[in-house]
């Protein structure tokens, strides 16, 4: 392994030893707390444009595997790890010769814990870069470069196309779409097409559908035009079942007139304790989030507030009062992480046979 070193805007320095591809990359600086799931992880497009650092100390004990890709091209910038794991298999692929393919570099041997002390106490979005050397160069390249805000074009899909069964039809609207949300409605027989982001509502409604996912997706959804809420707006509208995941929990709320903020420092990890209220039951998720509904913000004769985090109060879910629409902020499919919220897959598809039921009455 060769010298290789993360640098940051501030002027931070942290020396490690490079693996996976030898490029220089520069993105926003996260880190992510999970104890497992590395290339789910990694393949998340909600990390389009960032570097992981990784809290847990041993990454790539395990092989990668084909059937948890998140997405077949992963969109992270870089990864930082305190141990970069011995894997010596010749029938299976390790965590460095797949992001060696990927192009996406990787330091081990970085002190993770003044990495992660360090972007806590920022309260503020962190960029850095890998570079071979850090040389006032690099130093200048990295306040030179501006990071795109137009992640969700990036990483969403262009064109429609089917994921095929016999069940429910139900339209996702990709706005940087997880693979975790196409295997739920798969469990579940769901009759799938994926459609733009840029699609509107009558593009939408010609599919005939019997609910549509609103799905998660990377960064800033201010950054999104106008027609996107437009197309939210009028769905909802059409008393279509709408479930609404993570950047599509934030658009919803947008569309519906609540505010969302940036978070002073992002939630990435597997365990996190989420509060469901109505029950008062206390549930594990798995999140994935920089930016979060204001709540004094959520307008109550429109919505209501279902979940929230048990560590900041943050607001971690949304209801409709007239229309059969809801949303959560978190990864309700894990992937990583726990199953406990699966079950709001289910409450999706109770909404769907309601109203196959309330068609047949009329």
């Amino acid at each position: 392994m060769t010298a290789r070193y993360l640098i940051l805007e501030d002027g931070s320095v942290f020396a490690g030893e490079g693996f996976g591809a030898p490029a220089v990359t520069f993105g926003e600086v996260v880190f992510n707390t999970s104890m497992a799931g590395y290339q789910e992880i990694i393949t998340n497009p909600i990390y389009d444009n960032q570097i992981i650092v990784f809290t847990q100390p041993n990454v790539g004990n395990v092989s990668i595997h084909r059937n948890i890709y998140e997405s077949i091209v992963p969109a992270a910038k870089g990864v930082i790890v305190r141990d970069l794991a011995a894997f010596d298999d010749q029938h299976r692929q390790g965590l460095s010769h797949y992001l060696e393919q990927m192009n996406i570099p990787g330091i081990t041997n970085v002190d993770t814990r003044a990495l992660v002390h360090k972007l806590r106490a920022a309260n503020d979005p962190n960029r850095g870069s890998i570079v071979p050397v850090p040389d006032d160069h690099a130093f200048d390249q990295l306040h030179a470069t501006v990071l795109t805000n137009q992640q969700v074009a990036q990483v969403a899909t262009p064109k429609p196309y089917p994921n095929p069964d016999v069940g429910k039809t139900v339209v996702v609207v990709d706005f940087g779409l997880k693979n975790g949300i196409l295997r739920e409605l798969s469990r579940r027989k769901c009759n799938v097409t994926v459609l733009p982001y840029t699609s509107t509502a009558d593009e939408i409604m010609r599919l005939d559908p019997d609910g549509v996912v609103f799905s998660s997706g990377p960064r800033d959804p201010h950054s999104l035009k106008k027609s996107v809420l437009k197309m939210i707006l009028e769905v909802q509208e059409h008393e279509v079942p709408i479930f609404a995941i993570g950047l599509g929990h934030e658009l919803f709320a947008l569309a519906n007139g609540a505010d969302v903020k940036r978070m002073p420092v992002e939630h990435h990890g597997m365990n996190h304790p989420i509060k469901e209220i109505i029950t008062d039951q206390i549930v594990y998720a798995s999140q994935s989030e920089g930016y979060e509904v204001k709540r004094d913000s959520v307008n109550r004769s429109n919505l209501f507030v279902t979940y929230v985090d048990m560590l900041d109060n943050s607001v971690q879910g949304l209801r409709h009062r007239k229309y059969p629409a809801f949303s959560v902020q978190f990864f309700p499919d894990g992937a990583p992480g726990p199953d406990e919220t699966d079950p709001l897959f289910d409450e999706f598809m109770d909404l769907m046979n309601q109203r196959g039921d309330e068609a047949l009455d009329h």
